[in-house]
């Protein structure tokens, strides 16, 4: 599986979605002399020196016949409108620079979007225990937001075709696992990909808009203050998707502080659905590991949580 930017070796990505950044940002009418990497993983960061600017270009991209850019740039359109809206309600996030257009722009096969320049706080040791009480506050301002986005759809996008690539690479993922993967995903994609399925399959379970992507650990710590981050995977769905994999106790307090902000407490039920679709997706993204090495290390752990875990989270028995 190939990268989406036609590139599968990872230093010349980055030195060119840094190049891409950069010419960009100077069409833009910004000055830069000194860009610096700040992060890679899937996407690169980097802080175009002197301008407080930093661009994140998604470098680590599903190389599928349902993926292009135009719906990489659809995603950082919500991105940016989501954190922009929550900027001006005066909710502390990781929000776009005022610096240039609120608009991602592309540049050598990359779509590159532009955020406010946060200083690091120095030595500061990583924390990445679950914070609830800050994921039920954003749900709260987040339900306030007036624009329109996409149902739960980051799962439908990649997951199945992720599974076809993983068919041909049992180095990656046994076939057995593939074989269940499959079964599974089988019984989750029609509720999670229809709102409409979902809401008759969980009657009572409001949506709104949510993070999509862990907001307890993408929390940053800078000094400006601790603020919300990286909202690539912003969509309509359960505020159970946010609270996935942080475990009873983390749940156990969401739950009251989600009745600080007369929410409802997050339904079991769909936690153990959700679960289960964070676990199948991470399982899936072993078709990224040519493009994304480390993941090779750090996915393991969770495909032997996934294979002891209930099928489906417990949907197909429900449905019995």
């Amino acid at each position: 599986m190939s990268t989406g930017n036609g590139s599968a070796d990872p230093q010349t990505t980055t030195a060119r979605a840094v190049a891409a950044a950069t010419e960009a940002a100077r069409e833009l009418g910004v000055e830069v002399t000194e860009p610096r990497v700040l992060y890679e993983a899937f996407s690169v960061v980097v802080h175009l020196a002197p301008a407080p600017l930093v661009a994140r270009v998604p470098t680590v991209l599903p190389a599928v016949p349902s993926w292009n850019l135009d719906l990489l740039t659809a995603r950082q359109r919500n991105e940016l409108d989501v954190t922009a809206w929550l900027a001006e309600q005066g909710v502390p996030v990781a929000g776009p620079s005022s610096l240039v257009p609120r608009e991602p722009v592309r540049g050598d096969g990359f779509s590159i979007t532009y955020w406010r320049y946060l200083t690091p706080l120095p030595d500061l040791e990583p924390d990445y225990a679950p914070k609830p009480e800050a994921v039920a506050e954003l749900h709260a301002h987040l339900r306030g937001y007036p624009g329109d986005l996409p149902f739960l759809t980051t799962f439908t996008e990649f997951v199945p075709e992720a599974l076809r690539v993983l068919e041909s690479r049992p180095d990656l993922l046994r076939p057995e696992d593939v074989d269940r993967a499959r079964r599974e995903w089988a019984v989750l994609a029609p509720v999670v990909g229809s709102r409409e399925r979902f809401e008759a399959e969980f009657p009572g379970v409001d949506l709104q808009p949510v993070h999509g992507d862990a907001p307890s650990y993408n929390l940053i710590r800078a000094e400006e203050g601790t603020v919300y981050a990286d909202f690539e995977l912003v969509s309509i769905g359960p505020r159970e998707r946010d609270m996935a994999l942080t475990g009873e106790e983390a749940v156990a307090a969401y739950d009251v502080a989600a009745a600080r902000h007369g929410l409802r407490p997050l339904d079991r039920r769909v936690l153990a659905v959700v679960e289960n679709l964070g676990m199948l997706e991470a399982v899936s993204s072993l078709a990224l590991v040519d493009q994304l090495p480390l993941l090779a290390e750090a996915l393991p752990p969770m495909v032997e949580q996934w294979r002891s875990s209930e099928f489906a989270g417990g949907l197909g028995r429900h449905s019995d």
